[in-house]
């Protein structure tokens, strides 16, 4: 990001983001009654903190606080400080990190204000930032209480207007799978990354009324099977059935067992994708023209796990979560029909033109579906009995 990134920031009236461009290293002027929505979804204390990767390998980074704000070394020494609403660019530099002068491994910028945000790249976050030196340019990390960015990741994982008890069951599995990420960090300088690979999360733009409520009714709850929080994956739709862990994944996790599902509203319950000829020849190399996908091994709900790409040049086998990878499908759970026709330039040999690929559902299908979720909720049920129907066997823990 350069110094003319757009900054975001709500407003209190209409609940929408804007975005303004920064003039002259500041940041657009803000009226403090149109932030005090904001102010006021922070939790009440720091008990937990989780710390998610905002982007990596950084070479030049906008950055900045709503507030006053200290700028601390990697060992707490204060380095100096910034004022509220500046608009600065974090560089790396060698052996360290430029801000404004202040050098070090790792910054840590610090509002003053208890309930002063910061701002990386181009979203405002609760908490405080951290910028470390890497080989690679630096690192750039939210260190934030664990409900807040659960406010956070709700709003990006499921629709704020869902029913109330969908989202506390996705707050439960979110809090949960976060937890037993941050026991098996991703790194030593964070737990979380902040996409799709952990969980979505783009700090206060993505929290509302109702991930907060979410959020605060089920503070501190967690899944447990045998003791220990579990790993609560979830996806958004199973196309009617949730799948084994050890149909799609190398191992069998008791609490991650197949139930029939409550999706059938969502958008992506049936799908089709379409691939021509020549689509398919890239997307699938080494096999010259595709003549079929034959599949080896599904699962019993029909997911895909073993295909043979078979081509006029050679064949090759692939996993179904390579086939989808490759392919860019939503799901494993698909049929394969190929159209034929003549290949241009291939006159004297038949071989399919196009390739329609219908399939149900979006993600790997293991644990919560969140649009089945949805569907129990509508049903009338709880979010314990949503998140124990997905996780079997598990218990409904409070920590503190």
């Amino acid at each position: 990001m350069t110094s003319q990134t757009a900054f975001r920031w709500f407003s209190a009236s209409t609940g929408a983001l804007r975005a303004l461009h920064p003039a002259r290293g500041s940041f657009p002027k803000l009226l403090l009654g149109s932030m005090a929505l904001l102010f006021l979804g922070g939790s009440p204390s720091l008990a937990r903190e989780v710390r998610v990767a905002i982007q990596q390998n950084a070479q030049s980074l906008t950055v900045g606080s709503s507030t006053p704000a200290k700028v601390l070394d990697g060992t707490g020494q204060v380095l100096g400080t910034i004022k509220g609403l500046e608009a600065l660019q974090a560089e790396a530099v060698t052996g360290a990190v430029n801000l404004a002068g202040k050098r070090a491994w790792q910054l840590v910028i610090v509002p003053e204000d208890e309930s002063g945000l910061v701002f990386i790249g181009d979203r405002w976050y609760r908490g405080q930032a951290r910028l470390i030196r890497t080989s690679d340019g630096f690192v750039a990390v939210n260190q934030v209480d664990l409900e807040d960015y659960l406010a956070s990741v709700i709003g990006k994982e499921m629709y704020v207007s869902w029913p109330l008890e969908a989202l506390k069951a996705q707050a439960v599995a979110s809090r949960s799978y976060a937890i037993f990420k941050m026991q098996k960090p991703k790194s030593s300088l964070f737990d979380l990354l902040s996409t799709t690979t952990s969980q979505v999360y783009a700090g206060i733009e993505s929290e509302a009324p109702s991930t907060l409520e979410a959020t605060a009714q089920t503070r501190g709850q967690v899944l447990t099977y045998q003791g220990k929080v579990i790993e609560a994956v979830f996806h958004s739709a199973s196309g009617g059935h949730t799948e084994n862990s050890e149909y799609v994944w190398s191992s069998a996790v008791p609490y991650l067992k197949g139930v029939p599902d409550f999706d059938q509203e969502a958008p992506v319950f049936r799908w089709t994708a379409n691939f021509t000829a020549a689509q398919m020849r890239q997307r699938l190399p080494g096999v010259g023209n595709v003549r079929a996908l034959v599949p080896i091994q599904s699962s019993p709900t029909g997911r895909l796990k073993q295909v043979k790409i078979v081509g006029d040049a050679g064949s090759q086998v692939l996993s179904g979560t390579q086939l989808r990878k490759a392919l860019g499908l939503k799901s494993t759970l698909i049929e394969v029909q190929p159209q034929f026709g003549l290949v241009a330039g291939q006159a004297t040999t038949v071989l399919p033109t196009q390739f329609q690929i219908s399939g149900r559902g979006y993600g790997h299908g293991i644990g919560m579906s969140q649009w089945g979720a949805h569907g129990m909720a509508q049903q009338g049920k709880t979010y314990q009995d949503i998140v124990q129907y997905y996780y079997r066997g598990t218990q409904i823990v409070t920590q503190p």
